[in-house]
């Protein structure tokens, strides 16, 4: 798909600030991402370490004549109006896309690749299908950046953060530069047992370690599948939790909660006789090295949560 693998440097870039929104537990947050990067630190109390990837070369093996030949299986995308591209829903949190096609492999592990659009970019409902949506640059006041799931010569099928839950779309690369796209690769997952109370994080598929938290109660629970880090939101009086980590996820049984679309998210909880109990609205509450370690993760990376 890619022909090498980036290399990984660290930094500490600028943070900015977003406007404030809500999430699960319906408090305000002022988001503070890392402009222009998939992670994100915020200063809560703990010193967050910071890794960036670079760009992955787009290069591809073999003669000229077998780069001609795959360029001609190429599918073309569906030419798009301006007008038509303005009416578009934006595949954003806030948003429902009902014809979205639906992830085809909900409980599978990805190769880690993930995409940020530069400029908005149509999402399709396949190789030479209609278009369904647009991914903006932009999630929740940072920048997007969503999991590659699978491929097709000139396309790649990504995870978004819209309703129904497990929605996908498919975004032409072909002719795509690093000017509309940026291509990484994360090699973090997350993984939640909603059954088992626990929640672990593995890094290069080596366990950076394992934590008893809580999940959704009965009526609330929380949704399984695989989803993503959508943004790091860090309120300016926190109460709860300093730091606050929305997923591509809703609800299944809430349509808004606390003024927002019903998110889900992973956050901290000061009162740890919550933690193995299935007591929130539909988020994961973690403990405060759970959560330290979380919030070093880039955003787009892969989180799996079974039941």
């Amino acid at each position: 798909m890619r022909g090498r693998f980036p290399r990984i440097s660290r930094d500490f870039p600028r943070i900015s600030r977003g406007r404030p929104a809500r999430v699960d537990d319906g408090t305000s947050a002022v988001r503070q991402f890392w402009a222009g990067h998939p992670r994100q630190a915020v200063a809560a109390g703990v010193v967050l370490a910071a890794v960036g990837a670079a760009v992955l070369a787009t290069t591809f093996g073999g003669s000229s004549g077998s780069s001609r030949n795959a360029a001609s299986r190429i599918v073309p995308p569906v030419r798009v109006p301006a007008a038509e591209f303005a009416k578009l829903r934006r595949a954003t949190t806030y948003t429902s896309i009902p014809a979205a096609p639906r992830d085809p492999a909900p409980f599978a592990v990805t190769g880690g690749l993930v995409v940020r659009p530069l400029t908005p970019l149509v999402v399709y409902a396949g190789p030479g299908k209609p278009p369904v949506a647009v991914l903006p640059v932009t999630e929740l006041g940072g920048p997007t950046w969503v999991p590659v799931v699978q491929s097709s010569p000139g396309w790649e099928r990504v995870l978004l953060p819209s309703r129904p839950n497990r929605a996908t779309g498919w975004i032409h690369t072909a002719s795509t530069d690093r000017s509309q796209l940026d291509t990484r690769r994360s090699t973090y997952l997350v993984r939640i047992r909603v059954g088992a109370r626990k929640l672990s994080v593995y890094h290069g598929g080596r366990p950076m370690g394992t934590w008893t938290v809580a999940v959704g109660a009965p009526r609330t629970p929380t949704p399984t599948g695989r989803t993503f880090l959508l943004a790091l939101l860090a309120p300016p009086h926190p109460t709860y939790s300093p730091l606050i980590l929305p997923l591509g996820f809703h609800s299944d049984t809430l349509t808004t909660f606390g003024g927002g679309p019903g998110t889900v998210g992973v956050h901290g909880w000061p009162n740890p006789s919550v933690f193995g109990r299935a007591v929130s609205h539909g988020c994961v509450r973690v403990p405060a090295a759970a959560l330290r370690v979380l919030s070093q993760i880039p955003l787009g990376s892969l989180v799996l949560i079974t039941s």
